[in-house]
């Protein structure tokens, strides 16, 4: 009884819940977490993907990988999650980026699998409530510009040295 009273209205949200209030996690890593609840569960995974993918390819110097992560910032037709996750990180050094975002990744690519096999169970989900408000960006948006100037977050991070 239990049992079924559990997997009636499973919340693939808890991991997302339980990252965001533990102590142990960075700052960083509890805001972001903090961002992916109740985004759709294929959303939240390829749009923290794609933004780990660009944020890489500037880091390794790829030729398209500044247009990529200023596209991605300046794109006025999604919702404001990835520039959300992008400027919870900016500033805080490369290395600390890459690093929350892949753990962010992770969680994500769990969460859709826990959310799979409930769906191949039958199992019902708690509803996912889209914590935005809009389907377009609120605010002013960053310029289509692959030019941008690295600051020192891209090069003096401390973490680079050791």
């Amino acid at each position: 009884m239990l049992t079924e009273l559990f997997r009636s209205r499973f919340d693939v949200d808890i991991t997302l819940r339980d990252a965001a209030l533990d102590a142990e996690n960075r700052p960083t890593r509890r805001m972001i977490a903090n961002a992916a609840i109740g985004m759709h569960v294929e959303d939240a995974y390829y749009s923290t993907r794609e933004l780990r993918e660009a944020v890489r390819w500037v880091h390794e110097g790829v030729p398209a990988g500044k247009l990529k992560l200023a596209a991605i910032l300046a794109n006025n037709g999604a919702d404001d999650f990835q520039r959300c996750l992008y400027f919870c990180l900016a500033g805080r050094g490369v290395v600390g980026m890459l690093d929350d975002l892949e753990w962010l990744e992770d969680l994500l690519e769990r969460r859709g699998r826990v959310a799979g096999e409930q769906k191949r169970l039958k199992a019902s989900l708690m509803p996912l409530t889209n914590p935005y408000v809009a389907d377009a960006p609120d605010g002013p948006l960053v310029t289509m510009d692959g030019g941008f100037e690295q600051g020192p977050s891209w090069w003096a991070d401390p973490t680079l040295s050791a």
